[in-house]
Order: C-alpha cells, then sequence, then structure tokens
C-alpha cells in the first residue's frame, strides 16, 4: 500500500491483470483437403512462430463459406487465399504483402480440363454439357477465370452449360475423371498436384483451354497489423528459400518460392473478374 497525503493506493499485480499475448492466427483457404492444408502449412506457423516470438495459431475452414465468413469477421491476422478474395477483403482493410510462387511460376491461369476419351475438342463442345466448378462462385482459378474461358467462347452459364460445385479443385477433377460432369474448372496446374495424381490417372486427362495467366495466390495481413510486424512476416517467408529448413518449409506447403507483391500487381485479375461476373473492383 501506498499513502500519498489522504491519497491510499493499491497496487496488486496478479497473472490475470498482466496483458496476455494475443495470438497470430494465421487463416488458409480450403483449396485443398483439410488434413492436407493443415500438415502443409503447420510447418510455415511455425517457423513464423519460432522467429516472431509470437503464438501463431493455424485455422483451416472446412470449406469455403465458412473461410469466407472468417475473413469478414476479421478473425484472420494473417491469410492465404484467392485472388478475388484478397479484391473483395481489401474493403475489410487487408492488405497484400506476397504471393505464391508454384512449380517455377510466379503466376497461375484458369482452366478447363476433361476427359481425353470424353470427345470434346474445343470449348464450344461444352454447349448442353455440365460442367464442375471447384469451390464456389468466389473460386478465382476454379469459377471466375474458367467462366471467363466460356464466355469468351460465347457460352453463357444457365443457357449453354449447367453448373455445378464441387468441394474445391482436386475434386472437381476427380469428379469429371469419374465422369460426374463432362468438365473442370480448376487452375491451370490442376493435373500436376500429387494429391491429384494420387487418386486418378491424370495421363486420361487434359486441359482443354486456359485464361489469360494472372498474379498467384496472395497471402495479406488485417489492416491493424503493425507495418513493422508485417515487414518481418514479408522477410521471413522470402528468405526461406536456399536453406535447409526453409526449404523444406517451402516443399511442404507445395510452393517453390514465396514473392513480394503490391496491389498493382492484380489489375489482370480485375480485369478478368469485370469480364466473367462484371463485378468492377
Amino acid at each position: 500500500m501506498i499513502t500519498l497525503g489522504k491519497l491510499s493506493v493499491g497496487i496488486l499485480l496478479t497473472a490475470t491483470t498482466l496483458p496476455a499475448i494475443a495470438d497470430i492466427v494465421m487463416g488458409v483457404f480450403p483449396r485443398r483437403p483439410i488434413s492436407v492444408t493443415h500438415k502443409a502449412f503447420t510447418p510455415l506457423a511455425n517457423e513464423l512462430e519460432k522467429q516472431l516470438g509470437e503464438k501463431v495459431k493455424l485455422v483451416i475452414a472446412k470449406n469455403f463459406k465458412e473461410f469466407w465468413k472468417g475473413v469478414k469477421s476479421k478473425k484472420y491476422d494473417l491469410v492465404h487465399y484467392n485472388q478475388y478474395h484478397y479484391l473483395l477483403s481489401t474493403k475489410l482493410g487487408y492488405k497484400v504483402i506476397l504471393a505464391n510462387e508454384e512449380f517455377g511460376n510466379k503466376q497461375i491461369a484458369g482452366s478447363l480440363s476433361v476427359r481425353k476419351d470424353s470427345g470434346i475438342k474445343t470449348v464450344a463442345d461444352l454447349k448442353g454439357k455440365t460442367i464442375l466448378f471447384g469451390g464456389g462462385k468466389k473460386a478465382m482459378g476454379s469459377y471466375i477465370a474458367p467462366t471467363a474461358i466460356l464466355k469468351k467462347a460465347g457460352l453463357e452459364a444457365g443457357k449453354d452449360y449447367t453448373v455445378k460445385f464441387a468441394k474445391n479443385p482436386p475434386s472437381a477433377v476427380i469428379g469429371v475423371f469419374n465422369k460426374a460432369a463432362e468438365a473442370a474448372g480448376s487452375g491451370n496446374v490442376i493435373l500436376k498436384i500429387k494429391g491429384v495424381k494420387k487418386k486418378v490417372d491424370t495421363t486420361q486427362m487434359t486441359i482443354l483451354a486456359e485464361s489469360d495467366t494472372f498474379v498467384h495466390l496472395p497471402w495479406a495481413v488485417k489492416g491493424d497489423m503493425s507495418a513493422d510486424k508485417s515487414k518481418k512476416i514479408q522477410t521471413i517467408m522470402t528468405s526461406l528459400k536456399g536453406t535447409p529448413g526453409g526449404d523444406k518449409i517451402l516443399k511442404s506447403a507445395k510452393v517453390t518460392n514465396y514473392q513480394v507483391v503490391t496491389d498493382a500487381d492484380f489489375a489482370k485479375v480485375k480485369e478478368i473478374t469485370k469480364f466473367a461476373i462484371g463485378e468492377d473492383l
């Protein structure tokens, strides 16, 4: 007890009154099955935790709908999602800091894939067919970009082809292989993904058409994250390549590197989105 004149001030410090160190919540969209995604990004979360000196909590939503709820509620401090997600999230204050490099490529494209024995040789041949898109209507590489391919060929959803959705891009391709639909909408690297190769004979599938290329899948931070912490995360992730531990982390995350990007790198994404679904973001 400290007495200052007639004023007595009691000072008591307990564990409950000390400020707690907040977790950095790292959200990753369900581009692949949950168990695969969790295993892929746990090493990266652990490395960030080690170098930042803060707890990093990895959160994988069960589906795209639940993931987007997390983005809208600003649940994620660091988030990995698709390009369209990023454009929408800028209104929530999210700031892009990085993008993937996969299979040595800094850009990606949407694609339509079919069975080689389907008799489908051109996009026009998809008229009257069912197309299975991976994810949902917010999926950039597996719905919006493939829709742009179809629209460019003069095909309109509902009128010229039937739209169906799979849980994620791999499921879309697997579904088409098993003849649940005639074509799959996904990113153009889909037939290279090991998880897909394990489930189906990808040599029996082919990419029918690809969209224009655009910047790869981004990483962004919540608007209230300090510039210093954001920069640290950016530096940690771009410094992984070429180090024994770092190369293992990249391999686990199924990327070949991380690249620094800014909002200006999303001009083509905005162009494709406006053409395909009429949104001017």
